[in-house]
């Protein structure tokens, strides 16, 4: 059955959300709250990229961090914005969102807000790559900026990935494998300490890494980027692994929590807190993929959904969306993202 594509608007949105997961027969995931119970994490905003419009910022969101609705009728938000979106909340409640305009451009630009809805250009970076320690041969190349702010240290992590090999017409993949993660510290995201530094001392190809803090641990979750074959059956999967610092040293690297051939990981607490949910993209756009565990040391068991079958899906995002990060918002923040652009059903097609 075609379902019309329509607006929707906050009133009628939970209405929605229940009717999307009436029809499922089997058990739902876990971490959602109970009846009567108040969320620990109230809604999700979705910054992404689009299939048709790639590098381009587009908003979703959640109230469940299972499903997804499209804002301001599948359009850009803030027009000026090019990259691969990530979004942190500095320590005064402000936001940062970090891109670049190709992997080719020298530039890293940082946006900052007070609500998600208006953008002010904050800051421009150009790392020397080639002063990167023990990486003199980085090509210029940077790939999908993303930032966390630790608290411990109240300072801003920047990390992206740079390769020093170019592809061949025999080997194109050795472009991929030659990525390596760097980064650069920052008090304020308009001063950078040193030249930028190898994150992770693997060798190994690696990109689309970002660092979390949870459990009592620092986490990087990061796409494998070598090939797969049988000499190396984790490539292009997701991973974790753990330090005790911000920097690392980072150890215990998992097992694939997700099929080969995927990437740009998102991570989100479930609204009770007490579950994990992990998004990947199956490259190129083809669809969503969900892995969830009650601890970022695993075990991961991966959810049911993106079949657009009611009886299936435990999960919903649009179709046709491209990565980008996820964040945890209030409601308030929620409503006042949905007032200002409306929101979708996740029916409709983009």
């Amino acid at each position: 059955m075609k379902i019309a594509h329509r607006l929707v608007t906050v009133a009628t949105f939970a209405t929605l959300f229940i009717g999307a997961g009436a029809l499922a027969q089997q058990p739902d995931p876990p971490g959602q709250v109970e009846k009567g119970e108040k969320p620990v994490h109230e809604a999700y905003l979705f910054a992404h990229m689009t299939h048709a419009d790639y590098g381009r910022l587009y908003y979703s969101v959640s109230t469940d961090g299972l499903h997804w609705y499209r804002l301001n009728e599948g359009k850009r938000v803030f027009p000026e914005y090019q990259g691969h979106p990530d979004i942190t909340r500095g320590p005064d409640g402000t936001y940062y969102i970090a891109g670049n305009t190709s992997d080719s451009s020298p530039d890293i630009n940082i946006w900052s807000s007070q609500d998600l809805i208006q953008w002010t250009l904050h800051s421009t970076y150009r790392p020397e790559l080639k002063a990167t320690p023990g990486y003199s041969q980085a090509l210029q190349r940077i790939g999908a900026p993303k930032l966390f702010f630790d608290e411990a240290s109240k300072q801003f992590l920047m990390t992206w990935h740079t390769p020093h090999k170019e592809g061949t017409k025999e080997d194109p993949e050795r472009y991929w494998a030659s990525q390596r993660t760097l980064y650069v510290l920052s008090k304020d995201l308009k001063h950078f300490q040193g030249p930028p530094k190898r994150l992770l001392d693997w060798d190994m190809g690696t990109i689309d890494v970002f660092i979390r803090k949870a459990e009592g641990s620092y986490w990087a979750v990061i796409k494998d980027e070598r090939y797969p074959t049988l000499d190396w059956v984790t490539g292009k999967t997701i991973r974790i692994a753990r330090s005790d610092n911000l920097l690392g040293p980072y150890k215990e690297l998992s097992d694939p929590i997700s099929p080969n051939f995927r990437e740009a990981p998102m991570l989100i607490p479930s609204p009770n807190g007490e579950v994990w949910y992990l998004y990947y993209e199956q490259y190129p756009g083809v669809s969503y993929g969900l892995s969830v565990a009650d601890s970022l040391s695993g075990p991961w068991y991966q959810i049911s959904g993106y079949t657009f079958f009611s009886d299936w899906d435990k999960y919903a995002v649009p179709e046709k969306l491209r990565h980008g990060a996820m964040i945890t918002i209030s409601r308030q923040e929620f409503d006042k993202l949905v007032d200002e652009f409306g929101i979708e059903d996740r029916f409709s097609k983009q």
